[in-house]
């Protein structure tokens, strides 16, 4: 039933002696019947109808569109439960792997890690099977199997480390005057989504594209409060959480935001400056850390090559004639010395080099980069020189 024919605004033309038209009387259908004794009629019934708030008329549909209709209901929940999965956990894995392998660097360990095992695993079995047991203790392939699957586990963390601390890094020293330039033209009577739009023309190294990000979200009507927070999560760097969630709770909050951001900037500006400090007065101890080690290995190289060699061979010399001083001479072993002296350079370099991450840094993973360079150095002075 239309509105019109509800309020009377159509009703049948009667005719010249008043009678309705022809026709049968269907209750409900004509204002002017009433459907049931006592109910009102013309205007006042469809009022009436509309104040009792009858249920709206249901069509039922056809078996067969009904089940094609359901289908594609399942069809789509089926979809989006699939696109969740994907979002999280090992589907997200399966479907983006570059992508969670690299957003944070220590992910890189769920691939290397099994890789490396099962490298040192394999070339250890077939030595053994090649040399046999003896092998562990007297060849230094085993040696070189422990050195490469060190280089598997530990190179591509370490370079994935150092290009996200590259990120932050930079993406931190612009920060303060993102705030302030944000803050400035919000002073001049702009508000935020259109101060955001102008701040984006400019450039701020790293952060730019996460800047225009920003804009593009704001400007499909996005509010300002949930595309803030969305900036804050791709950041994702400790010093980007604590400005922008208390941006965010500011506006929320209806205060001044320019104050706030002004506050912000202020904040990321003088954590930025202790941290360059921290770093520029902790890069002589990184230095003395490099330089002992290397004093180290050279201290070694000195100590396998002169002393040990010649008593080496003086006690092998005589031992074959008989002297007195057989018996001291002939018991250097050369050749265990030599690979002990190694292991002692190999983890001195590469504790080394996670003590001055945690020292310059103030992250032991950050050592890595140091580690590698030490080890590598002690590996190949002691397998190619001594």
């Amino acid at each position: 039933m239309a509105i019109k024919d509800i309020f009377g605004g159509k009703e049948r033309k009667a005719d010249d002696t008043g009678s309705p038209p022809p026709g049968p009387a269907v209750a409900g259908t004509n204002p002017s019947v009433p459907s049931s004794p006592g109910e009102p009629v013309g205007k006042v019934a469809g009022l009436t109808r509309l104040l009792r708030k009858d249920k709206t008329a249901t069509a039922e549909l056809p078996s067969r569109e009904a089940n094609e209709f359901e289908r594609e209901q399942d069809e789509i929940v089926r979809r989006i439960d699939k696109y969740h999965a994907s979002q999280h956990g090992f589907g997200r894995l399966i479907k983006h792997p570059v992508k969670v392998l690299t957003e944070n660097p220590i992910n890189t360990l769920y691939i290397t890690l099994p890789i490396g095992i099962v490298f040192f695993l394999l070339g250890t079995g077939f030595v053994l099977q090649d040399y046999g047991l003896n092998a562990l203790y007297e060849s230094t392939i085993v040696d070189d199997l422990a050195i490469f699957t060190f280089l598997i586990i530990a190179v591509p963390l370490a370079v994935l480390d150092f290009r996200e601390m590259s990120r932050r890094r930079h993406i931190e020293e612009a920060l303060p005057n993102f705030f302030r330039d944000l803050a400035g033209m919000n002073d001049s009577g702009m508000t935020l989504p259109n101060a955001v739009h102008l701040v984006a023309q400019s450039d701020y190294s790293t952060l730019t594209p996460y800047i225009r990000k920003l804009d593009n979200e704001m400007s499909w009507s996005v509010t300002f409060i949930e595309a803030i927070q969305r900036f804050r999560a791709r950041l994702a760097t400790p010093l980007t959480d604590r400005s922008i969630d208390l941006i965010a709770k500011a506006s929320k909050a209806g205060g001044d935001v320019s104050e706030v951001l002004r506050a912000a900037a202020k904040d990321s500006y003088e954590f930025i400056t202790l941290r360059t400090e921290r770093r520029n007065n902790m890069l002589i101890y990184i230095v003395i850390v490099l330089i002992s080690f290397l004093v180290f290995v050279f201290v070694i190289y000195i100590l396998v090559t002169t002393f040990l060699s010649v008593m080496a061979t003086a006690g092998s010399a005589a031992s074959a004639v008989g002297g007195a001083g057989a018996q001291f001479g002939a018991n250097v072993d050369l050749p265990l010395y030599t690979r002990l002296f190694a292991h002692a350079a190999i983890l001195q370099g590469l504790f080394s080099g996670l003590v001055a991450g945690q020292m310059g840094e103030g992250r032991a993973v950050a050592g890595l980069k140091y580690s590698i360079i030490m080890v590598i150095i002690a590996w190949v002075m002691f397998r190619f020189f001594v």
